[in-house]
């Protein structure tokens, strides 16, 4: 006699949250994201399908498998997988739950997801992030990102919060932690022709200017160039 599970008829997908990589495209036309432990193998997009990493030919979430996407129930479990010394440069995914799902005690194991919210931590130095910039290692045309404030790029390739949202698509939201539960004010809400809002100005202004201080320390260090300049052949 085979085991049924009892079958949930949600009336809006559930929501989960779980920690991952950010991810640019090699010619930075694509973002999206990879996972932290086995299913890093697999990188994803805002809006998609889970496959077996194993490559067998079912549908996840199979049973007999631990393939499929996975997610937690609770933000607080979540955030504190960032805490290990491995994962401090992942971000924090809120994710809806769609499609089949396994549902265990602490998150689900699912077939299909769309990100809806990531929320980027501290740079390495502790200050806010205003960017995603190359963390130093990725995978075959993907770039691997890491949370960077504008003292911390130093001509890193990166691309703004805002920037990123942009290239993932599918209506994702990207913010810096602290910012999440802020309800913006008047100002705030104000946006340009090109959908930005004063938030991401600020952080594209930032890195602008991140970017500009880093080609002047740059220029002082070859010297002036009317003397010749002090720097070695």
């Amino acid at each position: 006699m085979r085991l049924r599970l009892p079958a949930e008829r949600p009336t809006e997908p559930p929501t989960g949250y779980k920690i991952a990589y950010p991810v640019l495209s090699q010619d930075g036309t694509r973002a999206g994201f990879t996972g932290v432990s086995l299913g890093g193998a697999l990188p994803y997009a805002v809006l998609d399908d889970a496959s077996c990493v194993y490559g067998l030919r079912h549908r996840p979430p199979a049973r007999r498998c631990d393939c499929g996407f996975h997610c937690v129930h609770d933000r607080a479990a979540a955030e504190a997988l960032l805490c290990t010394a491995e994962h401090r440069a992942a971000v924090l995914l809120e994710v809806s739950v769609l499609g089949a799902y396994i549902r265990f005690e602490r998150g689900f194991r699912y077939a299909r997801q769309r990100v809806r919210t990531v929320t980027a931590g501290p740079c390495g130095c502790g200050a806010g992030a205003v960017a995603l910039a190359d963390a130093g290692w990725g995978r075959p045309g993907l770039r691997a990102l890491a949370p960077a404030c504008a003292g911390c790029l130093r001509g890193r390739p990166s691309v703004s919060l805002a920037g990123f949202t942009r290239l993932a698509g599918q209506g994702l939201r990207a913010v810096a932690a602290g910012a999440t539960g802020a309800r913006p004010g008047p100002a705030a809400e104000l946006t340009t022709g090109a959908g930005l809002g004063v938030p991401e100005l600020v952080a594209e202004a930032a890195l602008l200017q991140a970017r500009l201080d880093w080609f002047q320390d740059q220029l002082a260090r070859l010297g002036d160039p009317g003397t010749g300049g002090t720097g070695q052949g």
